[in-house]
């Protein structure tokens, strides 16, 4: 055989034996992926002793570290950081096998991935650092190590927010701890305008804003409605943290975008203990709601600006809302229970919508008119009925019964309160007939010739049927 055929063959079964080992290499890889998608740490094994490649490329650039921490399983994790695979491999997003082990929070392999000699610095492409995610969902012992390992303190993501920031925002303590001896800065501003205060408030975790507050964190800082950190705690009904900011001065008088003072929030909300402190601190039991400086900013998840309300009180914030408890607090500082609101709502009126049976009771016997009614004709016994169906429901219209409530007094659209209950839902219309028997059916007269509250109805006539 020539030796030019006899180098082609040669040539062509080198090409034959080439493409038959990219075969088995593909081969090999695939099982190494199904072997970590099944959670199959002996046939990931298998995979690897036949030279799978621990780096290769999967869905939306991952590796098979990330699948494999995104499984939670160490013994696989540590298999593949034995066998080669590179802990600082980012996908199509950035996310590097750090990042993910940080934000599913598993504290074996965030330890096995830093051990594995993990780039602490390197960043989401949205400039998030692994120890951003730590300090949210992570170990705290990791925390300590990516700050020992170099890790950036003060680095900011896209938004403006630190690593002390999200340790805020989840309320941990321990994080903010290490965060703070490491030199984080406890004012820094994100771009939407919040301090790391402003986000431990959001997190309900009292412990967090002392840490903060211990630390130097500025208590007059504003966001970006211009809201106070007292208001933002009212907002979030974090009572604890609002007394604290009333502790260290907060303006008892200012309004939020609500137009409410503290002592309006406070009052609504039923903190007893922080409506004694800011009746303690001068707020003024007979303080009117009204115009803020706070600027309203809608958006999406914000909605719209609530309709303007007419100068409200305390007391009736707390009435309307069932606080008793609180009621009897403001009636001690001095509150006035005859007051009467723009659209006519008294104490009474204001109860009834409060879900309280106590609360009722309590405001009838400081403004004794059951029947009073508000501009739009309505009584007590309306709002309940027309309230719909509510726990003390019954316990409430016959609180108004005992006192002399009426159901026969039209509203200014014409209709009474036995009307409503006819007319309405079955839970209710069971209840009032339950009280009120002989108010069942009566309906609202018109020129129709409708039967009226006024006029009851009459028995039909009986027509004489002849005998055989």
């Amino acid at each position: 055989m020539p030796e030019r055929f006899r180098q082609v063959i040669a040539l062509l079964a080198l090409i034959a034996g080439c493409g038959t080992a990219h075969a088995r290499a593909a081969r090999d890889d695939e099982a190494l992926t199904r072997a970590i998608r099944a959670d199959d740490v002996a046939g990931a094994q298998a995979a690897l002793a036949h030279h799978a490649d621990p780096n290769q490329r999967l869905a939306f650039g991952a590796t098979p570290l990330g699948w494999a921490v995104n499984t939670q399983n160490p013994a696989m994790v540590e298999l593949l950081l034995a066998k080669g695979a590179t802990p600082n491999t980012a996908d199509t997003d950035g996310v590097t096998p750090l990042s993910l082990a940080c934000e599913l929070g598993d504290a074996r392999i965030v330890r096995q991935i830093l051990s594995a000699g993990a780039n602490v610095r390197t960043a989401k492409a949205d400039g998030t650092t692994p120890l951003a995610i730590c300090a949210r969902y992570g170990p705290t012992d990791a925390v300590a190590r990516m700050l020992a390992a170099g890790a950036t303190v003060d680095s900011i993501d896209s938004r403006g927010q630190t690593p002390l920031m999200w340790a805020a925002a989840s309320g941990r303590v321990d994080a903010i701890a290490l965060l703070l001896k490491a030199g984080a800065d406890v004012n820094r501003v994100s771009k939407g305008g919040f301090t790391p205060l402003f986000f431990a408030i959001k997190s309900g975790v009292t412990p967090a804003v002392e840490a903060l507050l211990a630390a130097g964190a500025k208590t007059d800082h504003r966001g970006p409605e211009g809201t106070s950190a007292a208001q933002l705690a009212l907002y979030q009904k974090n009572f604890a943290a609002a007394a604290l900011m009333v502790e260290r001065g907060a303006d008892v008088a200012e309004r939020d975008r609500n137009g409410n003072q503290l002592l309006h929030a406070a009052a609504a909300g039923g903190d007893t203990a922080l409506v004694s402190l800011l009746l303690a601190k001068g707020a003024d039991p007979n303080g009117l709601t009204g115009p803020s400086r706070i600027t309203w900013v809608t958006e999406a998840n914000f909605g719209v600006p609530p309709p303007p309300v007419p100068p409200t009180p305390p007391l009736l914030m707390a009435a309307a809302n069932g606080q008793e408890a609180t009621m009897k607090l403001l009636i001690a500082a001095g509150a006035n229970p005859r007051f009467v609101a723009a659209n006519g709502t008294n104490v009474v009126l204001a109860a009834a919508k409060g879900g309280s049976a106590a609360a009722l009771d309590l405001a009838l016997s400081l403004a004794p008119d059951v029947n009073v009614a508000n501009a739009k004709g309505e009584t007590p016994l309306h709002l309940l009925v027309g309230g719909g169906v509510q726990p003390e429901l019954e316990a409430m219209i016959r609180i108004l019964a005992a006192h002399g409530a009426r159901i026969d007094i039209n509203n200014k659209r014409g209709a009474t309160a036995a009307q409503m209950a006819d007319n309405g839902l079955a839970e209710v219309k069971a209840i009032f007939r339950k009280i009120f028997p002989d108010g069942a059916g009566l309906k609202l007269a018109d020129a129709g010739g409708k039967r009226t509250a006024a006029t009851p109805p009459q028995r039909p006539a009986t027509r004489t049927v002849p005998r055989n």
